[in-house]
């Protein structure tokens, strides 16, 4: 009913910058909140970033200060702009939409494919 596509991944040096970008189609009365998470080859998937409706932002600890979550909510579309990126921050990144289905009005969790985002010299 929901689908979530991404875009931007790729490699890049140390220090450098990419911009993710995610956007949903489909039964949308509303997303209440947009996430971000990753997941390095072998460990668990960790939170990143989330802004709920009315903008308010979270970030993970290890982030903070280097990564922006943004949205626009007429593009049901959610950014993250990563800058001064580091090795650890090597892995796949999915997007996590909480969303309003027109059809039922009940609240489902969706989920991005996956982009790989791989900071190396």
């Amino acid at each position: 009913q929901v689908q979530l596509v991404e875009s931007g991944g790729g490699l890049v040096q140390p220090g450098g910058s990419l911009r993710l970008s995610c956007t949903a189609s489909g039964s949308i009365h509303s997303i209440n909140s947009m996430a971000w998470f990753r997941q390095a080859p072998g460990k668990r998937r960790d939170f990143v970033a989330t802004i709920i409706d009315g903008g308010s932002t979270v970030y993970a600890d290890s982030v903070k200060g280097r990564f922006a979550i943004s949205r626009d909510n007429a593009k049901n579309t959610v950014y993250l702009q990563m800058n001064s990126l580091k090795p650890e921050d090597t892995a796949v990144y999915y997007c996590n939409f909480l969303v309003t289905l027109t059809t039922t009005l009940r609240q489902v969790d969706y989920w991005g494919q996956g982009t790989q985002v791989t900071v190396s010299s």
